[in-house]
Formats: C-alpha cells, sequence, structure tokens
C-alpha cells in the first residue's frame, strides 16, 4: 500500500479533511500528528481496562445475586404468614357459622345434614390453594369434610394431624402449626372448637400448594442470573481476546511493514498512489531511489510525472480518462521512465483501482517494478535466437527441439515438411500430444541402434513410407527437454541392403540345392500314387454319378409324362366328359386307375426329393410361417382317408407358433408324419398332433395308436427305401422314402427327430424346430440316421 495512508480509518478521513480544508501538500505528517496521540492514549490506558472491567463484571454479579436472594427471601416470609392469617380467618369464620347451624341440625341423618351445613357455610374461596376443611364429633371423629373426601369419613381427627401436637387439645389458642414437618406432605393446619354436637373444625393446606408459585418465581430467578453471568463471563472473553488479537495484530503489523519495506528496498520495486480526481500522486522511498531522486514525503503533481515519462510508452492524462470512464478497475502497462542521470529505466506498473467507503475519490494503488535488466536480456535472447533459428535453418537435417514440459521450443522446415505440418502449430509452446496429433507419421519401421549409454541419449533408425531412411538421435538437455535430430541415410541402407540380399540368396541358393533331389525324388513319388487314385475314384465318381443321372432321367421321362397321361384320360373318363361309359365296372376301373397313377406319380415325386436332398440340391425358402396354420392344413388333408377307416385325428396347436422356415417343405414333413400315422393304424384307432412352443424351439408331436415297430427294428427307420416287414406292412403299398424325406427336411431346419415305437402299442414322432430358422451350417447331415 502507499505510505499516503495510514492503516487506521479514521485517521485516512481526517486526513482527508485536512488536506481539502488547508490544501497541505504534506499528507503524512497530518496523520501521524492526528493517529498517533490517541493511539498512544489507547495504549497505555488498555492495561487498566483489563483490570478494572473484571472487578466490575465480578462486583455487579455478585450485587445482582445478594439482591435477588434478599428478594426471594421476604417474598418467601410474606406468603408463609398471608397462608397462615387466610387459613385462621377461614377456621374462625367457619366455626361461627356451624355454631349458629348446629341446632338446626336433625338427629336422623346428622352427617348429610352437616355436611350439607358445612357446603352452605364455607367462605369464598375457602377450598382453593389445596385447602382441606374437616368437621369432627364431640369424639374427635371425621364426620363432613370440603371437598367431599368420604374415604376420610369416620377416621380419628388426630390420626390426620398427628399424635403429639396441641392443635386437638389447645384449639384456636395453639394458632397456625406445621404438621409432618420435614416430609412431603408437610402442611399448615389449624383447628378451632365447636360446642354441642359438634367437636372441632380443623383446615389444612399442604406447604407444596403455598409455595408453588414462589418456588416457580425462584425457578426464574436462577436461570435468569445465570445466563446474565454466562453472558458477561462470554463478553469477558471476548474482551480479552480481542484485545490480545489487537496486541498481535500490531505486532505482526509492524513487523510485516518492516519486511515489506526491506523487501521494496532490495527488490528494486516501488509503490504508488494516485488520487485519480485530483491527479496528485505518492511514491514511496524505493520508487525514488529506483529513478536516482532523493526520496520525500510530498505529493507529486501530475505535471511532474509526465515531465520525466517516455511520450511514446503512456499517456498518464489519458490512463486516468479511461479509468474514470470506461470504469475498468486493474492496470498492467510497462513504459520508460527517466533516471536523474539521463538514462532511460523500464518499469512495470501493476496497480488497481480502490475507493473508500463513504468517499467518491478512486485512487489506482499498485506497484512498480524496475524491469530494465529484464528487457535487455530479452532482447539479447531475441538476438541470440534468431541467429540461432537460422543456423538450425541451413541445415540438412531434421530438427525439433522440446523443453521439459513436452513443449515446442523450435523446429526447422526439414522436420515441418517430414512432417507436414501447418505454421500454426510450430509456435513456441504448443505441446506435444498436439503436435503429434495432427502430424503425419510417415514412419513405417524402426530399429535400435547398439545399446543405450545411458538414459539421457538414444539412436534409432527408421524407414519412412517413401522407402527413405533416416538416422534418428535424440539426446536430453539440462533443463529436463530433448533434442531430435534426423540424418538421411537412404544410400547407406540401400547398399547394406544390397550386400545382406545378396548374402541370403547364396545362403538360401545352396540350402535350395541340397533339398532339391530329395524334395523332387519324394514328390515324384507321391504324384504318381496320387495320380492313380484319383483316376480310380475319378471314375468310379463319374459312373455313379452318370448312372444316378441317367436313372433320374429315365424316371423322370419315361415315367412321368406316360402317367400324366393316365391320370389327365382316368380323370376324364371317370367324369364322364364324353358320355357313359356304360358299365359301372368301367367307372370303377377308372378310379383305379387314377388313385394307381397318382400314387406312383407321388413315389417319383419322392425318389426325385431324396436324390435332390442327398446331392445337396434343395434349396428352402425361409419366410415367416405360422406352423398352427399348416397343422390345420394337414389335418384337413388326411381326415378324409382316416374316416375311411374310422380313424380319430386329433389335432392340438398353441397360439404364437410363428417359425421361420419353407412352408412347403413343413408341410410335406407334417403330411408324411401323419399321412404313415393313419396308413398304419388299425381301423378304429387314433392319430394325434400337438404343436406347443418350448423357448427358442417349436416342439411337434405325432403320435398313433399302430401296429408299432420292434425296438431292434427302429433305428432302421428314416433310412431311404427302408420298409419294417411283418405280416400287417406286406399288404400296406409305399417306396419307403416317407420318415427318409420327413427327418432330411427337418435336419435342413436345423431341427431334429426322434422316433419311439412299440409292437401293438404304437409310435410316436418328436420333432425340434428352431424358430430362429435353418443356419448355414444346416443339412450337412441330412443323410445321417436320426436319433431314437
Amino acid at each position: 500500500m502507499a505510505r499516503a495512508y495510514i492503516a487506521n480509518a479514521s485517521a485516512r478521513r481526517f486526513a482527508d479533511f485536512i488536506r481539502r480544508q488547508k490544501g497541505a501538500t504534506s499528507l503524512t505528517g497530518h496523520i501521524r500528528l492526528l493517529a498517533q496521540p490517541a493511539y498512544h492514549r489507547l495504549l497505555a490506558s488498555e492495561p487498566f481496562f483489563r483490570r478494572l472491567i473484571p472487578a466490575l463484571s465480578v462486583f455487579f454479579i455478585a450485587s445482582l445475586a445478594i439482591y435477588r436472594a434478599l428478594s426471594i427471601s421476604y417474598d418467601h416470609q410474606e406468603i408463609d404468614t398471608r397462608a397462615r392469617d387466610e387459613l385462621s380467618m377461614i377456621a374462625t369464620s367457619l366455626s361461627a357459622r356451624l355454631a349458629l347451624a348446629e341446632n338446626e341440625l336433625p338427629e336422623i341423618g346428622f352427617a348429610t345434614a352437616l355436611q350439607t351445613a358445612l357446603a352452605d357455610n364455607l367462605p369464598p374461596r375457602a377450598t382453593s390453594g389445596g385447602r382441606q376443611i374437616y368437621v369432627a364429633d364431640a369424639d374427635g371423629t371425621i364426620v363432613a369434610s370440603a371437598p367431599i373426601r368420604p374415604g376420610m369419613e369416620g377416621r380419628p381427627l388426630t390420626g390426620l394431624l398427628g399424635a403429639g401436637q396441641p392443635l386437638t387439645v389447645f384449639g384456636e389458642r395453639a394458632g397456625v402449626l406445621t404438621i409432618h414437618e420435614g416430609r412431603e406432605d408437610a402442611a399448615f393446619a389449624t383447628v378451632h372448637h365447636l360446642d354441642g354436637r359438634l367437636g372441632m373444625v380443623a383446615v389444612l393446606q399442604p406447604q407444596q400448594a403455598v409455595f408453588a408459585d414462589w418456588r416457580a418465581d425462584v425457578s426464574a430467578n436462577v436461570t435468569l442470573f445465570v445466563g446474565t453471568a454466562a453472558v458477561l463471563i462470554v463478553l469477558i472473553y471476548a474482551f480479552f481476546s480481542q484485545a490480545t488479537r489487537a496486541e498481535q495484530a500490531d505486532q505482526i503489523y509492524a513487523a510485516t511493514r518492516g519486511r515489506i519495506d526491506a523487501a521494496l528496498n532490495r527488490g528494486r520495486c516501488g509503490l504508488f498512489d494516485w488520487d485519480l480526481s485530483r491527479g496528485r500522486i505518492f511514491w514511496s522511498a524505493s520508487l525514488y531511489e529506483m529513478l536516482g531522486q532523493e526520496p520525500r514525503d510530498d505529493i507529486l503533481g501530475f505535471a511532474e510525472i509526465t515531465a520525466i515519462a517516455h511520450p511514446d510508452d503512456i499517456d498518464f492524462y489519458e490512463l486516468a480518462e479511461t479509468l474514470l470512464e470506461t470504469g475498468e478497475t486493474t492496470v498492467d502497462r510497462m513504459f520508460r521512465m527517466r533516471h536523474a542521470n539521463g538514462n532511460w529505466v523500464w518499469l512495470r506498473a501493476r496497480a488497481e483501482v480502490q475507493t473508500e467507503p463513504g468517499l467518491a475519490e478512486p485512487h489506482l494503488i499498485g506497484i512498480c517494478i524496475d524491469v530494465t535488466e529484464q528487457k535487455k536480456l530479452a532482447e539479447e535472447s531475441r538476438t541470440a535466437d534468431l541467429r540461432l533459428r537460422d543456423a538450425i535453418e541451413t541445415i540438412s537435417e531434421a530438427f525439433v527441439l522440446w523443453d521439459s514440459e513436452n513443449r515446442l521450443v523450435m523446429c526447422n522446415s526439414n522436420y515441418q515438411t517430414l512432417h507436414d505440418l501447418p505454421p500454426s502449430l510450430i509456435r513456441t509452446g504448443t505441446p506435444y500430444s498436439q503436435v503429434m496429433a495432427t502430424a503425419r507419421q510417415p514412419v513405417v519401421n524402426t530399429s535400435a541402434i547398439g545399446a543405450s549409454v545411458s538414459e539421457a541419449s538414444s539412436s534409432y533408425e527408421a524407414q519412412l513410407e517413401d522407402g527413405r531412411w533416416l538416422q534418428i538421435s535424440e539426446r536430453r538437455t539440462k533443463d529436463g527437454g530433448f533434442v531430435s535430430v534426423g540424418t538421411d541415410i537412404t544410400a547407406l541402407k540401400r547398399h547394406e541392403e544390397k550386400l545382406m540380399e545378396s548374402e541370403r540368396r547364396q545362403i538360401a541358393t545352396i540350402a535350395d540345392l541340397r533339398q532339391s533331389r530329395q524334395k523332387l525324388e519324394v514328390q515324384a513319388q507321391q504324384l504318381v500314387e496320387l495320380a492313380e487314385k484319383y483316376s480310380e475314384e475319378k471314375t468310379r465318381a463319374e459312373e455313379a454319378n452318370k448312372a444316378k443321372s441317367e436313372f433320374l432321367a429315365n424316371i423322370s421321362h419315361e415315367l412321368r409324362t406316360p402317367l400324366n397321361a393316365i391320370i389327365g384320360f382316368s380323370e376324364i373318363m371317370n367324369q364322364e366328359m364324353f358320355g357313359k361309359l356304360g358299365s359301372e365296372k368301367y367307372q370303377e376301373y377308372c378310379r383305379d386307375i387314377h388313385e394307381s397313377g397318382r400314387y406312383l406319380l407321388n413315389v417319383i415325386n419322392d425318389i426325385l426329393d431324396m436324390s435332390k436332398i442327398e446331392a445337396g440340391r434343395m434349396e428352402l425358402k425361409s419366410e415367416e410361417v405360422d406352423l398352427g396354420q399348416i397343422v390345420e392344413e394337414v389335418t384337413r388333408i388326411v381326415t378324409p382317408t382316416a374316416k375311411e377307416k374310422h380313424i380319430i385325428v386329433e389335432a392340438k396347436a398353441n397360439d404364437d407358433l410363428m417359425l421361420s422356415g419353407d412352408r412347403r417343405a413343413l408341410k410335406q414333413i407334417l403330411i408324411n408324419l401323419m399321412a404313415n400315422g393313419v396308413k398304419f393304424t388299425q381301423d378304429g384307432g387314433t392319430v394325434s398332433i400337438e404343436a406347443t412352443r418350448g423357448g427358442d424351439t417349436v416342439d411337434v408331436v405325432v403320435t398313433d395308436t399302430g401296429i408299432g415297430i420292434a425296438r431292434e427294428h427302429v433305428p432302421m427307420l428314416a433310412q431311404p427305401f427302408v420298409q419294417v416287414e411283418n405280416q400287417f406292412t406286406k399288404t400296406h403299398k409305399g417306396s419307403g422314402l416317407g420318415l427318409a424325406i420327413a427327418r432330411s427336411l427337418t435336419e435342413l431346419h436345423g431341427g431334429r427327430m426322434d422316433i419311439q415305437s412299440e409292437e401293438g402299442v404304437g409310435t410316436r414322432v418328436h420333432l425340434s424346430l428352431p424358430v430362429s430358422g435353418p443356419s448355414s451350417a444346416d443339412g450337412q447331415s441330412a443323410a445321417e440316421p436320426a436319433e431314437v
């Protein structure tokens, strides 16, 4: 802070007031004149106040305690006296009234009449405050009470008052006494004697009820006293803490001020305080010394500062106007000021605009640092840097220098061209990660050169994508950075590669010559054997394929063509399209011919389908299929045939049986299984089909109550052209391809078929089809036997 002000705010305001009134130029002298005497008086009186304030506080607390104790004691005595007087007056008044009413009490119902008389003659508020009134007969037995307490009637009054007390003996002369003293049920009591049939009137009041309000007042006073004492103790502690902290702050301020003055004098810097509204500036002594002038406490004028400032660097008038108009609060400028010897001194001013509370007078307060030497060093460093850059740019190698924080220091154009770096990225201070992220990486192969001498240096060879080779040497600098130089060694590497390649060729040639003869002999023998085997197998395969192709062609052409004509002509004759046939036998023969032709055509189609499956030429057209709908269609197809044999066909399909597959193939599978079931089931039997969803698969179970198959013959089922012969099956026609085609189509869909049968009981066929449909690998095992 500028020495124009002292830290004390009130003294500063007094100094501003004197300056405005008298126009004095020595600001610090007036501050010292006003502030120091009052401060010294405060320091002199502080020990006295430290002793006086605790004593006054203790005296105040003690006086307050004595006063409240006496006041509470007087209140206790007053309450005791008032309670005794009230009991005596109530007993006197009640005894007089009961004496007048005693003659009117009847003999019969005496106790009830006495209770009524007692209630009628009670003085106002006689039973308030916990008071109890008892009336006893001449024998001292309680006969009436108020408030009414039936439990006390019939008991002796002495039992209530206690033995050995003078109340029942002396009566009114005994006054008001304390009974059961020292116990929780202690009470004030008085007894008055009566004449006639009535013996005594006793009035009692518990001491707890008498002194209840007094105890509450005592508690409130004690709480108030303790709180007041605590507050005073806290205030005393705060006073001592504040006084101690103020003393420590003074010591810290004095020590800090001394250190600041020493730092300013040794650090070539000084403080200033510029009153922007008046144009007056205060300098510290160190600032005068930096400019070679004698220190003084005077306020400098605006003209004095402007006269020694370099006009090309700063305009103080423009700076003040900018700060006042724009509202900026910080300044960081570098400018030159003339030294007393005529030289220019570079100063860096860093300041902030501050305004005292209650005063609309902005002050620019800050520090000026002598940066003349830094300016000279920077200029010299700039010149040396330009020379170094020119030298690095002229070398033929790629050069780059990084600092200890992996930031770019400099690089030449060869390095920029090598990595295809834009000019905006090769500026000093660019991080290594940013350069590498943008740089083109032409290195395709690297290899280290020898062992590393130390961690401070390394060297390796790198092959570029254009075929060139660089020898890259990296070394650590003393400041923790590293420098990298890349030298073109393409010609040397090419010559080295030629020599190595020539040597490798010679070694390889010699090795090849040694092994050629042995390899050629072995290969020749193997080729002869392979050729013979290949010729034999090829001949067999061609013959088998040719025979199969000729057989299928003959079947397809020789059988299907006349069969189509037979089926067509028999159908025309059966429908009598060109007139009546005559005898009914002809029509029956036509139907037999038509059915036989269709049967033979189906057999041929089955053979062709099986051949396609085995040859791997069966293609499935996958689509989304509702298997439940297919079950319904198959059931409708086989039902007419089943009805002819009086066979019951049952079908059950759950909802949501969608799967991916070939609709025609799936339908053929179910038709073959259902048709087999109907074919091999006796009249009156049952054939059922059930389709359910099981996770990722759809399960179809076809069950019949047919003839069944022996266990040893089950593995032969589902093989092409195989039928299990017995006395029943000999009477049934068929090619034996139904189950084989069904199994093959099931496996082409990625599913499996399981057959269970028992002779004389029936057969159960279980299909498991994946919902996702056939995969590329499905169908490879289509010709393998079904799992049983």
